[in-house]
């Protein structure tokens, strides 16, 4: 048990690490005025929750968002700061609610299986974190929709314009990455830390 716990916080560690590097990469677009960039930051978190579970996931993200926030501050609320990033970051940890499933699909020898299960589930995070984003847009960032756009639809726009394409990088990269790490460091059954 304690050697698993140190797997999960080495991994949780290393996954922080790579998603400000991940972040650091990403592209920000013009229309991106209050932050937001396409990049795979989203995929250690993914990875992390779909190994060890929701648990740490959602605590990997947190900590990262925390992180994201002293790299590219973009704070206008105290509710802004909490909703945009460690609850954002925190929720693709979301992704471990399937991880049960992807990892006894990989024991049971069903790898192709397994690899569409966690991209779905990875998918599912990446709707937790614009779920987060979606509400923060419409509450805090209201003043900039354009005169008579609906405040909602200006957020699903901005937001979506930076996370459906990181969301669908970071689901081919869930695709081809997590059956490699399953071979190379395999996560068994009743192995996780808990949820």
């Amino acid at each position: 048990m304690r050697s698993t716990r140190v797997h999960v916080i080495t991994e949780v560690g290393l996954a922080i690490a790579l998603c400000a590097a991940l972040q650091y990469l990403g592209i920000r677009l013009p229309i991106n005025i209050a932050g937001g960039s396409i990049s795979l930051a989203m995929l250690p978190i993914m990875i992390v929750a779909l190994r060890r579970g929701v648990f740490a996931g959602v605590v990997a993200g947190a900590l990262f968002g925390l992180i994201d926030v002293a790299l590219e501050p973009y704070v206008v609320h105290p509710a802004q700061f909490v909703l945009d990033y460690p609850v954002a970051f925190g929720a693709v940890g979301l992704t471990g609610l399937g991880s049960r499933s992807v990892v006894r699909l990989f024991s049971e020898g069903l790898g192709g299986r397994a690899a569409v299960a966690a991209v779905v589930w990875s998918l599912v995070g990446s709707a937790g974190r614009f779920a987060a984003a979606f509400v923060s847009g419409i509450v805090f960032f209201a003043a900039n929709a354009p005169a008579g756009q609906p405040v909602w639809l200006y957020s699903a726009v901005y937001n979506l314009s930076y996370l459906l394409p990181s969301a669908l990088a970071c689901a081919v990269a869930v695709f081809v990455l997590v059956p490699v790490l399953q071979r190379a460091v395999p996560v068994a059954p009743g192995s996780r830390d808990r949820d």
